[in-house]
């Protein structure tokens, strides 16, 4: 089956940013878990698992529809975490990207009329509104708790 071209493109490159998000949540989750942090911890280790699912689905999906595959190379994670508020900027500033990536490629699939990819897209589409909705709660809730009161979203994350 074929795609758009410039979808499968773009496909490819999405595949190294899921697989980069990975190593970033996996690097954050590392930050939380060196600070005894393990609720936090584990709900990045999740992040990072889930972004790695996330390449993959984008691999089968071409291999599906017989893409080649061209895995980009992949960035190093950012080291410089100072504190909790950061880490949860990252990754809302890297959801809101990955949903920017996602739309782009959905509008190429209308305009294309490529109704394979947008049906695969659409799963995308949904996943962002949740994954942007949680990060952006979990970065207002350490913003009102502020980086003494990590403790307290251990026990928010807890229930």
């Amino acid at each position: 089956m074929m795609i758009n071209k410039k979808i499968a493109e773009l496909m490819n490159a999405q595949i190294g940013h899921e697989l980069g998000a990975s190593n970033e949540y996996l690097q954050i989750a590392t930050y939380f878990d060196g600070r005894s942090l393990s609720k936090i911890a584990k709900l990045f280790y999740e992040q990072a698992e889930e972004e790695r699912e996330h390449a993959m689905k984008f691999v089968k999906f071409l291999v599906e529809t017989g893409q080649e595959i061209k895995v980009p190379a992949i960035p190093s994670p950012r080291y410089d975490l100072d504190a909790a508020v950061t880490a949860f900027k990252m990754a809302v500033e890297w959801e809101n990207k990955v949903t920017r990536l996602i739309y782009d490629m959905m509008d190429i699939a209308v305009n294309e009329k490529d109704y394979a990819s947008q049906n695969f897209l659409q799963w995308f589409v949904d996943e962002q509104v949740e994954e942007v909705s949680k990060m952006e709660g979990l970065l207002s809730i350490v913003e009102q708790a502020g980086e003494q009161n990590l403790l307290m979203l251990e026990a928010y994350l807890s229930h």
